[in-house]
């Protein structure tokens, strides 16, 4: 039997070594890989405040886990992020979370925020013959598909004694789409969400003809990816915990709310004090009164067509609480 020279076994004893101190560092490497959060937002909410303190990046950094932060036109954009695993955690309205569960494309409830009827309106020019809702009879309206804006007008009009298709519904994506549909003066009136409502009551010569108030609880909704939600329940309960202190800041100091959201999101003060003032702040579990109350909007979207086929919002609640 031929012995191996010794520089050779050396060789293969230190490649062996190396080899095996590979193999065990590896997975124990990959375990203290830094995870990362991707989260939407979109401009004047929780989130956005929360991005604002910069307390989420404090209170996950002990887990090792970054976040990285997206903004959105609008909520419509934002889903499908989620649904094209752009970002794993976001916030919507009511009437985009119907749209997404409806398309199949997934998408977990995980919270809702505290009800804001006064955050969605519907505006006319302040010279307007338009005085009711039912003066809107064989009007254009400018509203966006599934937006929280598209549901607050169906049931104004319901309540009217009118219905959906006795307007002309121009819909549109972006808040500026709709401010520059209203300025070219072709369509009667147009919804609005905050702080782009607000924003157009101060920048505009405007009337607020009706806003969600005794319609819609215009709440916002926090989704997440359905693997995501699954397999990161610490995460997101950290991420709650943090969302609801700052809630908690933003209820008791609107004035700050606004010294700090105004530079961040280049939004003149004044509108954002508009905004700030009708809000209440509070993100809340999610209850069986909550999914009854959002089950009227898929109602009313499946009666409509406006969606392919019914569905049961409920099904689309995290079974396992985090809030």
């Amino acid at each position: 039997m031929h012995s191996i020279p010794s520089q050779r076994r050396r060789a293969l004893l230190q490649a062996g070594t190396a080899a095996t101190a590979a193999f065990i560092a590896g997975p124990l490497f990959a375990q203290a890989a830094p995870k990362v959060i991707r989260i939407g937002y979109q401009k004047f909410n929780t989130l956005n405040i929360l991005k604002g303190t910069g307390q989420l990046e404090k209170a996950l950094a002990p887990a090792g886990v970054t976040v990285e932060w997206k903004e959105f036109l609008g909520g419509s954009q934002l889903s499908e992020a989620l649904a094209a695993n752009a970002i794993d955690f976001g916030h919507a309205s009511d009437g985009i979370g119907i749209f997404q569960q409806a398309s199949g494309k997934g998408l977990v409830y995980l919270a809702a925020e505290s009800p804001y009827p006064g955050g969605v309106g519907f505006l006319v020019p302040k010279d307007s013959p338009i005085r009711t809702v039912r003066d809107l009879q064989g009007k254009k309206v400018v509203t966006g598909r599934g937006y929280n804006t598209q549901y607050v007008l169906i049931k104004a009009l319901q309540a009217a004694g009118l219905r959906y298709e006795d307007i002309e519904p121009v819909y549109i994506v972006t808040a500026s789409d709709t401010v520059a549909a209203y300025q070219s003066g072709s369509v009667a009136a147009i919804g609005l969400w905050d702080p782009f409502l607000a924003g157009a009551q101060v920048a505009t010569d405007s009337r607020l003809l009706f806003d969600g108030t005794g319609l819609s609880g215009n709440r916002t909704y926090h989704f997440a990816q359905p693997g995501y939600a699954k397999a990161n329940q610490d995460t997101l309960r950290t991420v709650f915990a943090e969302l609801r202190k700052a809630n908690q800041w933003a209820q008791g100091h609107p004035k700050e709310v606004v010294d700090t959201l105004a530079p961040q999101l280049k939004v003149d003060p004044q509108v954002l004090a508009l905004a700030t003032e009708r809000r209440q702040y509070g993100v809340v579990a999610l209850t069986p009164e909550i999914a009854k109350e959002q089950q009227g909007l898929a109602d009313v979207f499946a009666q409509l067509k406006l969606i392919p086929k019914p569905i049961e919002v409920k099904d689309a609640f995290l079974a396992l609480p985090i809030v």
